[in-house]
């Protein structure tokens, strides 16, 4: 479904010749509203009590340090310790599919290329963020409606010439615990953002998209999670795997991924979700200190692969104090390095998961008729929903009521969703 990231070789001119991928708010009409998330809805201290913070300790910003916070819970994929884990019996084969003398690229530094900063950056917003309306362009029936908190300067992928690429957009909420990742954005001049597809994810739950869904990223994967920051390298850790990405993959899924997004009928291309571990006798002693942090955590987390592109681009946030130089010394680590992680299951077409969507009992105004800018409360109740948006006026929620003041006639959606898929209710608020 997702086009390869066109990429190209920074030769000589930018220090560390790396690898670069290229390119790769105004409320809603129910008028103004509380945050989402709000209307009893509090996030849960720590993120569900296992990471090192709560979201709360980001800072805020474009490319702000998390001080600590982990995303999503500590027994989630992308934070799980892998070091033991079995090695696949086909890794060999996969390895040699790839090309086992291919090399680490960093798709992420400092400074600009040919006019693009480098790698995927992210903003941390606080609870006062206006809710931006979101136009979807290609994949509106696999995205997650907004309004979503993205400020209408958020730095797209590739700014500040993103051309045509990927033009990523992430925005974390350090008041609720919600990630949203866009794709294919463009912002509008009336604060709006149109976009090919988006997700919100909550970060204190071990949630994954509906089976054969997107996301931003052609695995069905969030985006940030794996992200190489430069604020955790600092800290001496990453604790998480890394996002990479490989030219050819097949039409196949490992969890956390819920999409492939096929080019290979190769039985050893690899599936979406893949992960890939830095064998443990592996010598980083010769690294870079910076690089030292990223080979560790790649042989106690490892790499889970995420999209179609270049072979073995590793993901990183853009950051002017990373060293270019240092970076560089990643293109040493080759394929025949790593072994793949034991795969189990490994679904395909003819094995995807079914199940029952989530089920909602009811859905419900506090009043039908307000006057403009009065208080209305929306009430619901859902069973086996992994999440629930509200649409428009409040976007991401939890619990079951939220609090919105609407300033014209306005039909509200909830959309609850699941692993198995969606469900929606309406229920509309008359103004006079």
């Amino acid at each position: 479904m997702f086009s390869v990231r066109n990429t190209v070789l920074l030769s000589g001119v930018l220090a560390g010749a790396l690898l670069l991928a290229s390119c790769g708010g105004g409320a809603g009409a129910s008028g103004t509203t509380q945050p989402p998330g709000s209307g009893g809805t509090t996030p849960p201290p720590g993120g569900g009590g296992n990471q090192n913070s709560a979201c709360s300790a980001m800072a805020l910003g474009q490319g702000a340090g998390l001080n600590g916070y982990r995303p999503f819970p500590s027994d989630n994929l992308w934070n799980q310790d892998i070091s033991s884990a079995a090695v696949d019996a086909n890794s060999s084969a996969i390895l040699n599919f790839i090309g086992s003398g291919v090399g680490l690229h960093p798709d992420f530094g400092s400074g600009q290329y040919d006019g693009s900063y480098i790698g995927i950056p992210y903003v941390v917003v606080g609870g006062n963020q206006a809710l931006a309306k979101i136009n979807f362009t290609d994949y509106g029936d696999e995205s997650d409606p907004g309004p979503m908190p993205v400020p209408t300067n958020a730095q797209i992928e590739g700014d500040p010439n993103p051309g045509n690429g990927d033009r990523h957009v992430l925005v974390l909420s350090n008041s609720t615990c919600f990630l949203y990742e866009l794709y294919g954005a463009y912002p509008n001049n009336n604060g709006s953002w149109n976009a090919a597809s988006a997700a919100v994810w909550d970060l204190t739950a071990n949630q994954q998209r509906p089976w054969t869904w997107t996301s931003a990223d052609a695995a069905g994967l969030p985006i940030f999670p794996g992200l190489v920051r430069y604020d955790e390298v600092a800290a001496g850790e990453i604790a998480h795997a890394i996002r990479f990405t490989l030219p050819q993959t097949r039409a196949a899924m490992v969890p956390p991924a819920s999409h492939w997004a096929a080019n290979s009928t190769n039985a050893s291309a690899p599936p979406m979700g893949m992960k890939l571990r830095l064998k443990a006798n592996y010598d980083i002693s010769s690294f870079p200190a910076s690089v030292q942090v990223i080979l560790k955590a790649m042989k106690k987390y490892g790499l889970i692969l995420a999209d179609n592109g270049s072979a073995m681009y590793i993901s990183g946030a853009p950051d002017n104090r990373w060293n270019n130089d240092d970076l560089r010394a990643l293109s040493q680590v080759a394929v025949s390095a790593f072994e793949v992680v034991q795969m189990n299951p490994v679904y395909t077409s003819s094995n995807v998961p079914q199940g029952a969507a989530p089920a909602i009992s009811s859905f419900t105004a506090s009043s039908s008729s307000v006057s403009s800018g009065s208080s209305v409360t929306l009430s619901w109740s859902v069973s086996n929903a992994s999440y629930v948006v509200i649409s428009p006026g409040a976007g991401a929620v939890r619990g079951n009521s939220v609090s919105l003041s609407p300033t014209q006639t306005t039909t509200y959606t909830l959309y609850a969703t699941n692993p198995y898929g969606r469900n929606t209710a309406t229920v509309t608020v008359n103004v006079q």
